[in-house]
């Protein structure tokens, strides 16, 4: 006999069963799962054909649970982009633990970004649209180069034969144009192996610290 049974028999009262919480339980878990979503959807789609109702089916969540956590798809696309950010420090650091040389580190990161030509054209897609003041990620990546400047000392160039000084802005704005000059060289001429162009700069920019 049910234990249901022996309660009622017993005039015991019975217990409810345990009904799992709503889309609020464990919430920072559950918005990670939906950021996690959305940063897949705008790899696959591209910003604009990304929907809101493709990365709650990825989140395994409703639609109108997703928008309990976040309120827009501009919003998402901010947090997917915070993501690949932490996802791409992640692995520098790794890289970096396993002693790769430090010029080799960006190069590294980056081979992983280039070994999916469609995601990457969907990614560096969002970051030409967000040079327009008025797009959801303009401050995002106006930020980033903020962060990136930070990183960077100043030093003078030793090749050059007046010693010009590079300032730290210097040495970011020719990194972040080497990276998306890269990403479009390697997506209009897949066979070609262009990374080493990239550790070729920041071997040179590092002997402006020395």
């Amino acid at each position: 006999m049910s234990n249901v049974a022996e309660d009622v028999e017993s005039d015991r009262p019975v217990k409810p069963a345990t009904r799992r919480r709503g889309p609020y339980a464990n919430t920072p878990a559950r918005r990670a799962e939906i950021v996690r979503a959305a940063s897949a959807s705008f790899a696959e789609h591209g910003y604009e054909r990304a929907s809101l109702r493709d990365m709650a089916a990825r989140a395994n969540v409703t639609h109108a649970a997703l928008l309990r956590h976040f309120a827009s798809k501009d919003e998402l696309l901010l947090a997917a982009l915070a993501l690949r950010d932490e996802q791409d420090e992640e692995l520098a650091r790794r890289i970096m633990e396993a002693q790769v040389p430090a010029e080799r580190v960006l190069s590294t990161v980056l081979r992983e970004e280039f070994a999916h030509p469609e995601q990457q054209r969907n990614w560096l897609a969002i970051t030409v649209a967000a040079t327009n003041p008025d797009h959801p990620a303009h401050e995002f990546f106006l930020a980033r180069r903020d962060r990136m400047r930070r990183s960077f000392g100043t030093g003078r160039l030793a090749t050059a034969d007046d010693h010009e000084e590079l300032t730290a802005d210097d040495k970011v704005t020719m990194v972040l144009a080497m990276i998306d000059g890269l990403r479009i060289q390697a997506l209009l001429d897949p066979g070609r192996d262009v990374l080493p162009l990239m550790e070729r700069l920041m071997r040179l920019l590092s002997t402006t610290d020395n």
